[in-house]
């Protein structure tokens, strides 16, 4: 005899249908993120402001060696998509706060796929913001290849992977309360870290650091592609680092909650 768990009375259809459907919830994480209107002009909103007031009136000026609106167009939309990935954090206190997790963890849905739905989600939320920012940049005159754009949104979309795992851990180890500052602050300072508002440092000791950051090798990104030639190995091991040890972390926190419900 098999046991099916029941959802608990007063459940949502989204838990419920969890039983049978588990993607039932990442389609119903994506329509909660996408209604959250603090979180679009967090990393929607206030990147692609930036980037019209201040690569507006330097568009024509060069920065890092590259133009300089291609340069700002590629930091602000760093900037909002580490804010989208990283703002899943509060999706997930969220849930904590109010016992929802309680409740999916009676349906079979498992830590993989639950996990998958955070990720999906943050990644929806970051393609907007990187298909905003494009706009906005071919619209201020920023000119690549079609091949240029697919390498640079590439190169993005793995450079996102270690903030997406960053989100899941802030989630799992803040408050409701603490959740909306850190994710804000975290982001604006590894984007500033990374260059996302130029050339924090070009050598020394500083310089040197910002290099293990993967927020460095994301706003390179775009130099990476308009100067040519892949990223260096040590841009894939710094990511490759920060995934695995972010995942180690992530099981850790995930199993340390579920113990305790």
């Amino acid at each position: 005899m098999t046991f099916t768990p029941t959802a608990p009375r007063g459940a949502s259809p989204a838990i419920k249908s969890a039983r049978t459907r588990p993607f039932t919830y990442v389609r119903y994480d994506l329509l909660r993120a996408f209604r959250n209107r603090r979180a679009l002009l967090f990393s929607i909103g206030f990147p692609l402001l930036l980037f019209f007031l201040i690569a507006g009136p330097n568009k024509h000026e060069k920065l890092n060696g590259i133009n300089f609106a291609t340069y700002y167009m590629v930091g602000m939309l760093s900037w909002g998509a580490m804010t989208a990935m990283i703002g899943g954090g509060a999706r997930i206190t969220t849930e904590r706060a109010v016992n929802w997790h309680r409740q999916l963890r009676v349906t079979p849905m498992s830590a993989r796929t639950y996990f998958s739905a955070k990720t999906i989600t943050s990644y929806a939320l970051a393609t907007l913001s990187i298909a905003t920012l494009y706009t906005a940049g071919a619209f201020m005159g920023v000119r690549l290849s079609a091949v240029e754009w697919l390498e640079l949104t590439g190169y993005v979309v793995v450079a996102l992977v270690p903030f997406a795992v960053l989100g899941i851990v802030l989630g799992h180890v803040l408050t409701v309360d603490s959740i909306g500052p850190a994710v804000g602050g975290l982001a604006s300072l590894l984007a500033v870290l990374g260059g996302a508002w130029g050339p924090l440092a070009s050598g020394g000791a500083v310089g040197a650091i910002v290099k293990f950051l993967p927020s460095y090798w994301l706003v390179r990104a775009g130099n990476t592609v308009v100067g040519g030639g892949p990223w260096p190995a040590k841009a894939w091991l710094v990511m490759a680092v920060w995934t695995f040890v972010g995942v180690r972390i992530a099981v850790r926190v995930y199993r340390r909650d579920t113990n305790r419900v």
